[in-house]
């Protein structure tokens, strides 16, 4: 894959978004800016776009592609604590749009330095944050085997994390676990059967990523902000890259359509119920064009909500 970061269902998104000109968005995942950057092109001098990445160099990288655009307001956080960025802009319940395109950015993957690929020998390190929280070879060095089988199983989806555990288990008692080819290979060998489309360290490096960066209790903190966050008629985009990340927001999203829960010997129209969002058509995913030019689009799947 290119070091140059391609945004996944980039036209999707927008058209989604419904974006207005004098409108305030948030890109709550910055990355490398390429959604964001084709938002704020459609934004006219009373637009309004901020910008999160939990990440230093993404934030930099804002920086340095934005610099000082008045239109503009960087933050340093997790999507986790977007409320509370609106409520120091004053502006909770006013946004437009919100877009999560959640994952690894490539960037990050082609860093040997920061710890995220398998595929090229760095530090054991899988943060978002590098200044923040405990390193995966950090966590590794002191979790239970039956702490690493729960995240393995949990988060990868893996059904062979008790062989995983139990190998690094062992290799721990005589050598420390530091890099990531010493993972890679390690899972590799303890793998009896190869999946035939991913490498066998896909889904516990995964795993250990969305642990060590809280990702999931993360997500589930934005989502649970929502109706708080936008106002009406503001749109959500979420691009997710695995089944739970997509299992949560769908669920989400299925909830604030729900509305208020009645007893069922209680008559009540629909309007009655309260909604809080609506979703806006099927789950979009990438199409072959796009998925043979950007393989990393595979795995994704853009949902959209509507504010009511």
């Amino acid at each position: 894959m290119s070091g140059l970061h391609q945004p996944v269902l980039l036209s999707e998104v927008i058209d989604a978004l419904n974006i207005k000109s004098d409108g305030i968005y948030v890109d709550a995942t910055f990355g490398r800016g390429g959604h964001a950057a084709a938002i704020l092109s459609r934004l006219d001098h009373a637009g309004r776009l901020l910008v999160l990445d939990k990440d230093p160099e993404a934030i930099a990288s804002a920086r340095k592609q934005f610099g000082d655009d008045s239109r503009v307001k960087y933050f340093q956080e997790s999507y986790a604590n977007l409320k509370d960025c609106l409520v120091k802009e004053d502006l909770v319940s006013c946004v437009d749009g919100v877009l999560m395109d959640l994952g690894v950015s490539s960037p990050q993957l082609d860093n040997a330095a920061r710890g995220f690929s398998f595929r090229k020998d760095g530090p054991l390190d899988m943060r978002m944050n590098p200044d923040e929280g405990e390193s995966a070879a950090q966590w590794l060095s002191h979790a239970s085997c039956d702490q690493m089988f729960q995240v393995i199983r949990e988060y990868g989806e893996e059904k062979f994390a008790k062989r995983i555990a139990r190998a690094i288990c062992e290799y721990r008692q005589d050598a420390e676990l530091t890099t990531t080819r010493q993972l890679a290979d390690l899972i590799t060998q303890a793998k009896p059967v190869k999946e035939k489309k991913i490498h066998p360290a896909t889904r516990t490096f995964q795993a250990i990523r969305i642990y060590v960066n809280q990702e999931l209790s993360d997500l589930q903190r934005c989502l649970a902000d929502l109706c708080q966050v936008l106002g009406k008629g503001g749109r959500l985009a979420v691009i997710s890259f695995h089944s739970l990340e997509d299992r949560l927001v769908k669920r989400t999203i299925r909830e604030y359509a729900k509305g208020d829960d009645f007893p069922l010997d209680v008559p009540v129209m629909q309007e009655q119920l309260n909604p809080l969002m609506s979703p806006v058509g099927k789950a979009v995913f990438a199409g072959n064009i796009e998925v043979k030019n950007n393989p990393r689009a595979r795995s994704a799947v853009l949902r959209v909500a509507v504010r009511l």
